[in-house]
């Protein structure tokens, strides 16, 4: 996979449209920031790879220009001390260091034009992963209220059908049954009692009967 695929694949400019086809796009999101901040690594390592060039580089450059400013130095020491010979050498050297540095100078720019874009895009990388990693939170916050939204309406529509109706119409018409027949009950056994009470009344009044005939008779002998 190329460096960066996923940032130019992947951006907040076509997720929506992604999101579109999916049915939990709270999944799909999640699984895109864990390719891109697996990329994001991918893409930090490469940098430092990078900016290690870029400044070794520079190093080399600044040493072989260094060097020839040193050599030009000396073959004027060289010239000055009547030592023609080692003065040619220091010219010799310090041309061959100038066409170092000059080779190096172009080598570490390209190297540091090349490092420069890749910063760039490292740091537009981390940010569409922030906007993202924003854009899952509040996507989790909309999915999380629109399953509690259809789950009201579920139950609402649920409560509004025929079918529900007429549950609650049989359940009303058995609840009237067993009242009535409650009822029914209730007045039978009001009535048993009440037999029962007549004949216990009866008996009662037979025996009060008895004892006053007793009690009469006995005061009758007692006169």
């Amino acid at each position: 996979m190329g460096l960066f695929k996923r940032l130019r694949d992947i951006s907040l400019a076509n997720i929506n449209a992604l999101l579109d086809k999916v049915e939990d796009p709270v999944k799909l999101l999640d699984q895109y920031l864990r390719d891109m901040e697996e990329d994001l690594r991918e893409a930090e390592e490469a940098v430092a790879k990078a900016i290690a060039v870029e400044k070794k580089l520079k190093a080399q450059y600044e040493e072989a220009r260094s060097l020839a400013e040193k050599r030009a130095k000396q073959a004027e020491e060289a010239v000055l001390a009547g030592k023609d010979d080692l003065a040619r050498r220091a010219l010799a050297d310090k041309r061959e260091q100038e066409a170092k540095a000059r080779d190096l100078q172009q080598q570490y720019e390209a190297a540091k034009q090349n490092a420069d874009a890749l910063r760039e895009k490292l740091a537009e990388m981390k940010e569409e992963i922030d906007k993202m990693k924003n854009k899952r939170d509040t996507l989790v916050a909309r999915a999380e209220a629109a399953k509690a939204q259809k789950g009201i309406n579920q139950v609402l529509s649920g409560i509004g059908t025929d079918g529900a109706v007429r549950d609650f119409q049989r359940m009303e018409e058995k609840v009237l049954q067993l009242e009535a027949e409650a009822e029914a009950s209730g007045e039978i056994y009001r009535r048993e009692r009440s037999l029962d009470d007549e004949l216990r009344d009866l008996r009662r009044d037979a025996d009060v009967e008895e004892e006053l005939a007793a009690l009469k008779a006995r005061l009758n002998k007692t006169e």
